[in-house]
């Protein structure tokens, strides 16, 4: 996926780039930076870890968990995926999921079952491989998470912030994996501060 992220970017005649990673999109973002560094300026990884993060192979077992609850409670799983249970995390849910059906043009289309087992794979895999050494990533990046993730649990944002050399850490208190959604508005306050 990096190797493919790389040739699109190309593609479009660009030299240099800022990335945004969520979760998966983070450990991508990390390969790139690691195996194309001049072609990175800077980046925003949220909701991730670094590769052989403890408990990052779990999200395969998290994710069905909580399919399941969505479909045998007929609600959304991502509230209880991205969110924390209490009643600030689940009333932040709501709001997340009603700001996402505002828009009715061009929207994505829903993921497929095939396309969600293999992004779950490639998570699961990344989180059993050897650590890798990340002193390479010599770019400024802004580390962003939910004090309460529990897909790629948050004590791995912690630890990749503290091995990359130029890191900066944020971690929004009583929030998940969606902690970016649950404080859009200082993130992307954040995100264009540190940009």
């Amino acid at each position: 996926m990096a190797g493919d992220a790389v040739g699109f970017i190309r593609a479009l005649g660009f030299e240099q780039v800022d990335l945004l990673g969520f979760s998966m999109g983070g450990m991508i973002a990390q390969v790139i930076a690691q195996e194309e560094p001049q072609l990175v300026r800077k980046m925003i990884i949220s909701g991730t870890g670094p590769a052989g993060g403890e408990g990052i192979d779990k999200v395969t077992r998290i994710s069905y968990l909580d399919t399941a609850r969505g479909l045998l409670t007929r609600q959304d799983p991502k509230q209880f995926l991205f969110f924390t249970g209490t009643p600030n995390g689940r009333r932040a849910a709501k709001q997340f999921l009603t700001r996402l059906e505002e828009r009715t043009d061009d929207r994505d289309k829903a993921i497929s079952i095939g396309s969600f087992r293999a992004q779950l794979k490639a998570i699961h895999r990344w989180g059993q491989q050897t650590p890798a050494n990340l002193a390479s990533i010599h770019q400024p990046v802004l580390v962003v998470n939910g004090e309460s993730d529990k897909m790629v649990p948050t004590k791995n944002t912690v630890d990749l912030d503290q091995r990359l050399p130029n890191s900066q850490l944020v971690l929004y208190p009583d929030a998940g994996h969606g902690g970016v959604f649950q404080f859009h508005e200082d993130f992307v306050k954040r995100a264009l501060e540190f940009l």
